[in-house]
């Protein structure tokens, strides 16, 4: 427990650091902050009205609407794999935890995005930093991941989910700037948030679970040691 412990609060801080080093570029205006613009002008020289349509249904699946309802649907179906309330209680807290933080980081930074003229519409209105659609999805699908990977038994298996979530939350941040809805660095730090708070409610979960089995074992331990005659 001691050595989870320790990892899982290793990598939270050290997304948390990650997180702060974007944030100054971005308040400084350097660092990575710096290819906000060129990567914009760069993506933007791809579009096409067809790829535009496609990118945008994909990315709407990290919304608002999309994310809940692949939210809703991996809770039905890991609480039905698992037997218990687990999964409802992790995903919930991980959607909890990241729409908190869109909220917060939005509202303390008041960020502006990319001009209209560089965007695809529909348009949005709510400050840039960080992306909302990114930091949910992340958060989320990387939680569902974690449920994922336990209920899986086979390495492929295993191997083949990581890769396709990992990949669904990497093109989810890419869509916002391919659309010109958000900067480079606001979906880079919804990426490095998202997977803080996902490590952190796994990291409770895995606690929890380990703590629980050690009293469990415990109150069992005189009992096997008694014998009848």
């Amino acid at each position: 427990m001691w050595i989870t412990l320790a990892i899982g609060a290793a990598f939270v801080v050290v997304m948390t650091a990650v997180a702060a080093e974007i944030y100054e570029g971005v308040a400084e205006a350097d660092d990575l902050a710096g290819f906000d613009h060129p990567l914009l002008a760069w993506v933007m020289t791809w579009r096409s009205p067809e790829l535009n349509t496609a990118i945008t249904w994909f990315t709407d699946t990290g919304g608002t609407i999309g994310m809940p309802i692949i939210a809703v649907v991996a809770i039905i179906a890991l609480t039905f794999s698992s037997r218990s309330w687990r999964p409802a209680l992790l995903i919930i807290a991980a959607a909890l935890g990241s729409l908190a933080m869109t909220v917060a980081g939005k509202n303390l930074i008041g960020r502006a995005r990319p001009e209209l003229a560089d965007a695809v519409p529909p348009y949005e209105s709510s400050p840039s930093f960080p992306s909302g659609h990114t930091l949910n999805a992340t958060a989320i699908i990387a939680v569902i991941a974690y449920l994922w990977f336990l209920e899986l038994e086979k390495r492929a298996a295993r191997a083949w989910m990581i890769a396709g979530c990992a990949a669904y939350i990497v093109l989810i941040g890419l869509s916002r700037v391919y659309l010109g809805h958000h900067w480079l660095t606001d979906v880079a730090v919804a990426w490095v948030l998202g997977l803080a708070w996902a490590a952190l409610v796994a990291l409770a979960h895995r606690v929890f679970h380990t703590v629980r089995h050690v009293r469990r074992d415990r109150l069992s331990a005189p009992a096997r040691g008694t014998t009848t005659d």
